[in-house]
């Protein structure tokens, strides 16, 4: 393989040769155990399966979607299949593990779809979950029912415990997302009022008419956060997602701008970003119950 080249693994047999590991006891499902090293080498590299990982590192960095990782807490992370994993100089500082799920395996079963639900997949690995010691207990536990009926002869009923035990390890990291989130808001301050000033930035410049409506990858991009990570937090604080509050702003906008100035719909909507009328006035009256000449023509009470 070329310097640089990213290899991809198209089944965990693949994967588990290219890392000199014992072949899994199930070629779309496995379970790797790390003391002081998983023995993934130095390279970058893709594999069609859904990654959920337990590590505390003692040296090294871990590249997930070419974004750093290298917290020395312990810490669970969430990988999508053919998401590029980088490893350079990784040493443990104990015992971790990583659960390689090939997307093929969930066919048919009720975590194909809900698996999506997760946004921590979409997470960069700098916003892994890091885990109290209770709740790395849990995880634990969960981990090793899994290995007993991995390690078991499998028959027709491994395939459900496995993943029932997998969803189990997503739910509850859901809530260790969420109780994150709240550590977070008070170590860091609200991410709304950061988001807001970020958005109020963006429209004093004149962003909506140079560049149109931002976008939530923009907003996520200028405060150094992934998108996704950014929705679920302001979801956690307000309610409402990062698109929903860029839509709040420019219709508290399009509101002053329908009552101060002398200006059309159509001008007041291409002023504030949008291509078309249309959605600028469906946008406004799914926001306020009324059409923007409507609200134009109420009393100020």
């Amino acid at each position: 393989m070329k310097p640089g080249s990213v290899k991809h693994y198209k089944t965990l047999s693949e994967l588990h040769e290219g890392n000199h590991w014992s072949a899994p006891e199930n070629p779309m499902f496995s379970l790797i155990g790390c003391q002081s090293s998983c023995q993934l080498g130095e390279r970058e590299f893709t594999v069609d399966a859904y990654v959920i990982a337990f590590k505390k590192l003692k040296s090294g960095v871990i590249m997930y979607g070419r974004t750093p990782y290298d917290s020395n807490n312990g810490s669970m992370y969430f990988m999508k299949p053919r998401q590029v994993i980088g490893i350079k100089g990784v040493e443990f500082e104990e015992a971790g593990f990583m659960i390689f799920i090939h997307e093929d395996y969930l066919s048919g079963h009720e975590l194909h779809s809900s698996i999506q639900k997760y946004g921590f997949f979409d997470y960069e690995v700098n916003e892994a979950l890091h885990l109290s010691p209770k709740e790395e207990e849990t995880i634990w536990e969960l981990r090793d029912k899994i290995l007993t009926e991995y390690n078991n002869n499998q028959d027709e009923y491994s395939r459900e415990i496995m993943l029932g035990h997998i969803a189990s390890i997503l739910n509850y990291s859901q809530r260790f997302y969420k109780r994150q989130f709240i550590n977070r808001t008070v170590i860091s301050g609200k991410t709304v009022t950061r988001f807001n000033s970020v958005l109020q930035q963006y429209i004093g410049n004149g962003g909506l008419q140079e560049k149109g409506l931002p976008s939530v990858h923009y907003m996520a991009e200028k405060m150094n956060i992934s998108s996704r990570y950014l929705s679920d937090l302001l979801k956690q604080e307000t309610g409402k997602t990062a698109l929903e509050l860029i839509h709040l702003a420019l219709i508290s906008e399009a509101k002053n701008l329908l009552r101060s100035a002398d200006r059309g719909v159509a001008e007041i909507a291409y002023y504030l970003g949008f291509e078309n009328t249309s959605y600028f006035t469906r946008l406004f009256k799914k926001q306020t119950g009324l059409k923007p000449l409507e609200f134009r023509k109420q009393p100020v009470n």
